[in-house]
C-alpha cells in the first residue's frame, strides 16, 4: 500500500452534484416540502441507533400515560440525500437524523441532536429523568458520555470493520481498543447498580442501550458481537436484554415511519 502524502491544503476529489453524499460543505440542497401531521410532535427521523431513541422515548412516555406524547413519524431517507432538503435544514442545520417539531407550542419549538431531543422530552413531561441534582446529574453525566463516546463506535470501529472499501487492521484494531474500553466501563458501572445511572431507568439508558445494548445484542454490524466478544461482559448483556424487554423499547423499534410523499 502507497503511503498517503499529505498536501498543504487538501482538496475534496469527489466533487458531484447529488442530492445526497457527503460534502465538505453545509447547507440545503434543494428546496423542499416537509409533510405535517396533527400530533402535537413531528418526528423526521430514521431507524438508525440515534433515530431509534427518539421513537423509544416518545413509546416509553406514552407507556406512562402521557397522551400528550403523540407523534407522527416520517421518514428521512439518508440514501438519497433528504437530511438536505430545506424544510429539514431548517429544523437541523446540522443535517443529521433525528430532527424533531414540538408543534404544541408557540411558536413551534424545533429540537435537534437525539441527546437534546432526549432532554427536552423528559423535562417537558418531567419523566425518565430524575428530579434530585444526585440522581439528575448522574443521568446526565451518562447522557453526555454516550453522545462524546458514540461516534468512536459508529464512525469508526463501525465503518472499519463494516462499511469501508477495504479491511485495514491499524483502524480497525484502534477503535475495537476503544469500543472494548467503553463496553468494559458498562460492564464494570452495571455490576454496581441495575440502570446506567442508578436504581430507575432514566434517558441514560435509552441513549445507551440504542447503541451500546444493540452492539451487544448482535444487531449492529453483522459478526462483530462474536469479534468483540460481548458475552465477556456479562452485567452489560443482562441489562441489553432487560430493557430489550420493555414493551416501550419494542414499540420505539417498531414504529411504522411515512413516507414524505403520503
Amino acid at each position: 500500500m502507497t503511503a498517503y502524502e499529505i498536501p498543504n491544503v487538501w482538496q475534496w476529489e469527489d466533487e458531484n452534484s447529488e442530492r445526497g453524499g457527503n460534502r465538505p460543505t453545509a447547507g440545503s440542497r434543494f428546496e423542499q416540502t416537509l409533510p405535517v401531521g396533527e400530533a402535537p410532535f413531528q418526528l423526521y427521523s430514521l431507524g438508525t441507533p440515534n433515530g431509534i431513541k427518539v421513537t423509544i422515548m416518545l413509546e416509553e412516555l406514552k407507556a406512562l400515560g402521557i397522551q400528550e406524547a403523540d407523534y407522527d413519524v416520517y421518514l428521512i431517507n439518508i440514501g438519497t440525500g433528504d437530511q438536505f432538503g430545506s424544510d429539514f435544514v431548517a429544523i437541523n442545520p446540522n443535517s443529521k437524523i433525528p430532527a424533531l417539531v414540538d408543534q404544541s407550542q408557540s411558536p413551534r419549538v424545533d429540537i435537534f441532536e437525539s441527546g437534546s431531543i432526549l432532554l427536552y422530552l423528559a423535562e417537558k413531561f418531567g419523566q425518565l429523568l430524575p428530579e434530585d441534582i444526585h440522581g439528575r446529574t448522574e443521568a446526565l453525566n451518562w447522557l453526555f458520555w454516550q453522545i462524546g463516546s458514540g461516534p468512536y463506535v459508529g464512525g469508526g470501529f463501525g465503518h472499519f470493520f463494516a462499511y469501508a472499501p477495504e479491511k485495514m487492521q491499524y483502524p480497525i484494531d484502534r477503535f475495537t481498543m476503544e469500543t472494548k474500553r467503553q463496553l468494559d466501563l458498562l460492564d464494570q458501572t452495571l455490576a454496581k447498580r441495575p440502570y446506567i445511572a442508578g436504581d430507575t431507568y432514566t434517558i441514560a439508558d435509552i441513549a445507551i442501550w440504542s447503541w451500546y445494548g444493540r452492539l451487544a445484542l448482535g444487531n449492529l454490524y453483522e459478526g462483530s458481537a462474536e469479534f468483540l466478544d460481548v458475552q465477556a461482559y456479562k452485567h452489560l448483556m443482562e441489562w441489553s436484554q432487560r430493557i430489550a424487554e420493555r414493551p416501550g423499547v419494542q414499540k420505539g423499534l417498531e414504529v411504522e415511519y411515512k413516507e414524505l410523499g403520503e
